[in-house]
């Protein structure tokens, strides 16, 4: 058993913690956050899932989507599975944390875990912008794989994002991408409708950065 502090060492921007992990994610969202799920279908068979399962977990999506991760620091493998409670109702005083252990690419790269933390950068018109994040959970299942992480630094949003790859019964591959985000404090509520378009361009980025059809 481990404190869940040890978990939030690196406090993440917002208090919905495994909100991606929430099937009524899209019906009932954290307060004030705006909630998205897209899926794509990335082609079909063992082979296509497993080369996309690597790419997704050494930063593909990211990387295809314009970033570059920097300051990336590894994980412990602890990660958020929710507040366990005893048999009154209140919070147990030691949390589980459920491990997920170190793996590797086939040339040795690192495969994102929990409790890593990265920063993306990306380079725009006027100026570069910066995005640390703290990798709150990984999911590492025979048929399915991924990870979500949260904010945890000054950007234009707070929240977390959680990209998820299947290999389905009928043979098909599918990445779905699912997130809750909501405009950082200050002025920058005024450009909310500015910053969920950008959230928009930036998913559809995502989306192809691991299709077949759309080579970096």
């Amino acid at each position: 058993m481990t404190r869940r502090s040890t978990f939030t060492d690196q406090s993440v921007t917002y208090g919905a913690i495994g909100a991606t992990l929430d099937p009524d994610l899209l019906r009932y969202p954290p307060a004030g956050f705006t909630p998205a799920e897209d899926s794509v279908r990335l082609g079909s068979g063992r082979e296509r899932f497993e080369a996309a399962a690597e790419s997704l977990m050494t930063w593909g999506i990211q990387q295809g989507a314009g970033f570059t991760v920097v300051d990336a620091s590894p994980g412990t493998g602890a990660q958020y599975t929710g507040i366990a409670y005893d048999e009154t109702g209140a919070p147990l005083p030691e949390q589980p944390a459920a491990r997920v252990e170190q793996r590797f690419g086939p040339d040795g790269t690192p495969y994102v875990s929990a409790g890593m933390t990265a920063t993306l950068r990306r380079h725009g018109r006027l100026r570069s912008h910066a995005t640390p994040v703290l990798v709150v959970y990984v999911v590492d299942e025979p048929n399915r794989i991924g990870f979500a992480y949260g904010t945890t630094g000054d950007a234009s949003e707070n929240g977390e994002e959680s990209f998820i790859l299947e290999h389905r019964d009928d043979d098909s591959v599918w990445l779905t991408i699912r997130s809750a985000f909501e405009p950082n404090g200050g002025l920058r509520r005024v450009f909310g409708p500015l910053v969920r378009r950008r959230r928009r361009e930036l998913t559809k980025r995502e989306l192809r950065a691991l299709h077949p059809a759309f080579p970096v």
